[in-house]
């Protein structure tokens, strides 16, 4: 049987564009559902001569326009959707689209961050509902009986790391560091590249048919105390330390508003609650993926942080 034929939607983003190219380096007939204004946006054109280039079927279309969703949809096997955070229920259309067709063996949705049925700040998200869109995705993914896998990557390494975890920040800092609660809980990051590498791994694999892959890499799971140790050693130079108590991070939280304080919701989730870490993974719903796929290569934290030295 060949390999499955993939739709990416959202391919000139952060994440579609890896997810693009690690389909057709994967060997899989790969489709872009891309809007007709990203032919005239000179980064995004770049973007997509360079998948066409590679052998990528570029169709005109977006997640509003259902004439052009249901005949995207006709052409593939598997349906990978990379779309930002604000347009999670733009994919409703698309679900339905997906139901009436009969040629869709996988779904993969657009949540690629924390598991949304374990995080535990929906009472801090202050209306912004960052994960409460993703959650009913999945739940009208369920209910319509949709074979589907969801992606649970944590952090990429855009997010945070690139400051060392300090808000405010565009690189690591050398002098101070403030750390957030008692700075032992782990969080997780992982490189876009890598997270698609492993995404489109999953597509033809029955172990991931209906289930949650994870990614926590060896390497990439780290708490905030090991995260400045490590750069103290790259640097060769101690910091000074500052703390926040998760009081204090909780009430400046609350005291600023969206998108201002998004950075420390995502530290709160992650190093306070441990939102990444605390639960184990469940057989029954959810697969490890580099248990799953250890021939996979992947950029470590500390390779990642090299680059910043």
């Amino acid at each position: 049987m060949g390999k499955s034929r993939i739709l990416i939607i959202g391919a000139t983003g952060y994440l579609g564009f890896p997810l693009a190219e690690e389909s057709i380096k994967f060997g899989h007939p790969t489709f872009a559902l891309v809007r007709d204004s990203a032919f005239s946006d000179p980064i995004k054109a770049q973007k997509l001569h360079s998948l066409s280039h590679a052998g990528a079927t570029l169709l005109t279309g977006s997640l509003q326009d259902e004439a052009s969703i249901v005949e995207a949809v006709k052409l593939v096997d598997v349906v990978i959707c990379a779309v930002s955070s604000k347009q999670i229920l733009d994919q409703k259309l698309l679900i339905r689209v997906i139901k009436q067709s009969d040629n869709i063996k996988r779904f993969i949705p657009a949540e690629f961050g924390a598991d949304p049925t374990k995080v535990q700040i929906y009472e801090l998200e202050d209306g912004h509902n960052f994960y409460t869109p993703k959650l009913e995705i999945r739940r009208m993914v369920e209910a319509e009986g949709i074979p589907h896998t969801y992606i649970c990557c944590n952090f990429f390494t855009k997010v945070l790391l690139p400051s060392l975890v300090q808000p405010g920040l565009n690189a690591p800092p050398r002098n101070k560091v403030t750390i957030f609660g008692d700075g032992n809980t782990k969080g997780v990051f992982v490189k876009a590249s890598d997270v698609a590498a492993f995404t489109i791994s999953t597509v033809d694999d029955p172990r991931t048919l209906n289930k949650v892959l994870y990614l926590r890499p060896p390497g990439n799971v780290y708490s905030l105390n090991e995260l400045f140790e490590m750069w103290e050693t790259k640097i060769g130079k101690k910091l000074e330390k500052s703390h926040v108590s998760e009081e204090e991070l909780v009430k400046k939280i609350k005291g600023t508003s969206f998108p201002a304080n998004f950075d420390l919701l995502f530290i709160y989730s992650a190093f306070i609650k441990g939102d990444h870490t605390y639960f184990d993974i469940e057989s029954s719903s959810g697969v490890n993926g580099t248990e799953l796929y250890p021939q996979l290569k992947y950029t470590t934290v500390s390779e990642f942080l090299d680059t910043l030295v």
